[in-house]
């Protein structure tokens, strides 16, 4: 067992990398306020999903394959960039009608729990992140590797459900009250499309 003053200083530090700009919470953050604020959860929760599933590779030496292996870096961020273009063009051609908050057509909680999972788990530089990371906090003392691993994810995974949360909720509000002007709506749709755009870029061009 990792004692609590390692744990809590992981904890510190995963608090500031979560607070730090990034895909992640900006995604939480556009999402949130083209769709609400539930909407925004059920990404933040998504995502953290999407965490516990790379800390699992790193304890069990995936992420290691894919920091020697340059075919499934490759394989793997241009399937996420791609899922990033769809988004941006579903963003683009949303329709937009006055009181959009509640219409019918937006996609249901677990469409975007998926979501979440997807935009995480299509993301090389997270587990290679994780892998370089992660293994900093281990002590000999404290038990089996794998298991330290596992706590640490669930450490990082409690700190990104916090910031991601508050994230969710300022970014959800806001946007429910752009959501009354169909012309804001379709300027907050567009923006939307060209953020992940910009993601989608960035992933593909991202090195190890």
């Amino acid at each position: 067992m990792l004692p609590i003053d390692t744990l809590t200083a992981f904890f510190g530090i995963a608090v500031l990398l979560a607070l730090a700009p990034g895909p992640d919470n900006l995604f939480v953050l556009v999402q949130s306020a083209i769709s609400g604020r539930a909407a925004g959860m059920a990404v933040v929760l998504g995502l953290c999903t999407g965490v516990l599933g790379h800390t699992m590779a790193v304890a069990v030496g995936l992420a290691g394959m894919f920091a020697a292996s340059p075919a499934a870096f490759t394989a793997l961020k241009l399937a996420g960039a791609a899922y990033l273009v769809y988004l941006a063009w579903q963003a683009w051609r949303a329709p937009v009608a006055a009181g959009a908050m509640g219409r019918s057509d937006r996609l249901p909680i677990p469409a975007l729990y998926r979501r979440g999972v997807f935009m995480s788990l299509t993301n090389p530089k997270v587990l290679l992140f994780f892998f370089a990371f992660l293994p900093q906090f281990t002590r000999p003392d404290a038990g089996p590797v794998a298991w330290q691993l596992v706590t640490l994810g669930v450490v990082f995974m409690v700190a990104a459900l916090l910031v991601f949360s508050a994230i969710a909720m300022f970014s959800g509000t806001f946007g429910q009250l752009l959501q009354r002007s169909p012309a804001a709506q379709r300027a907050l749709n567009r923006l939307a499309a060209m953020v992940f755009v910009g993601l989608a870029l960035r992933l593909a061009t991202s090195s190890r």
